[in-house]
């Protein structure tokens, strides 16, 4: 998955296909495009890389969008 384009100043969401997310056991789930990386609800953790968070840490972190891109892409979405 690569990170989401940018149209116009506004950020467009990605979108994961259902093959695309794996569900673990206790809700988790995971992405095999981003090994590792565990998430649960409103929460992230990607243990290898040391990192976790919500959902604009997720956007920054993860996706490498700007904190502003990422407010933009998050309360976009329906």
């Amino acid at each position: 998955m690569t990170n989401p384009s940018l149209n116009g100043g506004r950020a467009q969401a990605p979108r994961w296909t259902r093959e695309q997310i794996v569900e673990r056991e206790a809700g988790n789930f995971t992405l095999p495009s981003y090994p590792g990386l565990i998430v649960k609800d409103s929460y992230w953790r990607w243990p290898e890389r040391n990192l976790a968070g919500n959902a604009i840490d997720f956007c920054v972190q993860v996706l490498g969008l700007s904190f502003h891109d990422a407010m933009r892409l998050i309360t976009s979405l329906p």
